[in-house]
């Protein structure tokens, strides 16, 4: 079902079972995780500057597939707590950049999937959300955290409560994604922009994706956050990017990064 190519930089790691709208079973998770633990040696190797995320099909992941799960024997900690926490963290401390790419339905564990990128690009009629509240269940895979992160309390409770799904473009309006683009230039556009990544400086996007990690999980202070900084960007001085990246702006020149040290 999960499908990883790695070409120009890019890993693409692709979720492909569209029959069922890419919804995954324990098997898929853990094809998943070795996925990004393949691309994860490609970034070690010099081959892969940035990680893209897509699902096959009319939708990216409609969730967990529960289309054999009995209720009354599943085990619900052994699938979150020992399968889809792990890979979420493992998705957020990817050593490259990230992106996902969002088309149709973006559901429960789907929507823990798309989170934990760094950068979400969603087609503007996209169905964003989470249906728990119909299976008598609360959101999992990190969503209160991360929706009221990004949403505010009001407005993830509302989403909750309702289980009414929002539009990729209200997604982008309300803070939640990235950027939004009619559903038949989304992929073009987005994969322009994961192309310029790639071909940019790493290093100094590895460091700044972790100081974004550090603010959001210890919800450090300003002064605090500027200090990280400063000493991120002197230890980036040594790196032959930043070397390049200044010679090219004082000989007006586009650079070319090349993502090494």
């Amino acid at each position: 079902m999960i499908e990883l190519s790695i070409d120009q930089g890019i890993a693409r790691v692709v979720l492909n079972a569209p029959k069922k709208m890419n919804s995954l079973d324990p098997a898929a998770l853990r094809e998943l995780s070795e996925a990004y633990d393949r691309a994860a040696s490609g970034v070690a190797e010099g081959t892969v500057r940035a990680l893209v995320l897509t699902g096959e099909g009319r939708g990216f992941c409609a969730g967990r597939d529960i289309s054999g799960v009995n209720p009354a024997d599943d085990d619900v900690m052994g699938y979150l707590d020992g399968q889809v926490q792990p890979l979420l963290e493992k998705m957020s401390s990817f050593p490259a950049p990230t992106f996902a790419i969002v088309q149709g339905a973006c559901l429960g564990v789907g929507l823990g999937l798309a989170v934990a990128t760094d950068v979400v690009y969603v087609a503007e009629n996209a169905k964003i959300g989470s249906p728990f509240a119909n299976l008598g269940a609360t959101l999992d895979s990190g969503g209160h955290w991360l929706l009221t992160e990004r949403l505010g309390a009001h407005r993830t409770l509302d989403m909750i409560y309702t289980a009414e799904l929002i539009s990729g473009a209200e997604a982008v309006r309300s803070g939640l994604f990235s950027r939004a683009f009619p559903a038949e230039e989304l992929i073009e556009r987005s994969e322009e922009i994961i192309s310029k990544v790639a071909r940019g400086a790493t290093q100094a996007f590895v460091a700044s994706k972790a100081l974004v990690a550090e603010i959001r999980d210890q919800r450090v202070g300003l002064w605090t956050s500027m200090r990280t900084e400063n000493k991120a960007q002197a230890a980036l001085c040594d790196t032959s990017d930043y070397a390049e990246g200044f010679k090219a702006f004082q000989e007006k020149r586009p650079p070319v990064f090349t993502g090494g040290n």
